[in-house]
């Protein structure tokens, strides 16, 4: 298993709007691609609270090749995102890690607690 780990740094005032594109559109088309989400997670402490982190679980490194790319050239992605940036840039950078378990990693056992209970988003 390969975990890809992203971060999305938003510009102020912009997470709200990254999140509903996710919820709207990112994860109805990960469904139809087959793209397997591992959670996502917003800051709750740290050194941003601006920012969106994600976990994709792939099989291997094969498999995001294939369905990250057919995911971002989806006509339905591209009309998206284009219409959720319409009045201006959500995203300011983004950071991207394909990690790799050790044989002692147990990643499901964190990823099936339930969420935190936070403040509302902007």
């Amino acid at each position: 298993m390969i975990v890809e780990l992203r971060v999305y740094r938003c510009l102020p005032g912009r997470l709200p709007a990254l999140l509903q594109r996710c919820v709207d559109h990112a994860l109805p088309l990960w469904q139809r691609h087959g793209i397997r989400q591992g959670g996502f997670w917003t800051t709750l402490v740290g050194a941003s609270d601006l920012e969106l982190t994600y976990i994709i679980l792939w099989e291997s490194l094969a498999e995001r090749t294939v369905k990250w790319h057919a995911f971002i050239s989806d006509p339905d992605w591209l009309r998206a995102h284009a219409a959720s940036e319409a009045d201006g840039r959500i995203v300011a950078r983004v950071r991207n890690q394909l990690l790799v378990p050790t044989e002692f990693s147990k990643p499901a056992a964190v990823l099936d607690q339930p969420p935190v209970t936070r403040p509302s988003i902007g």
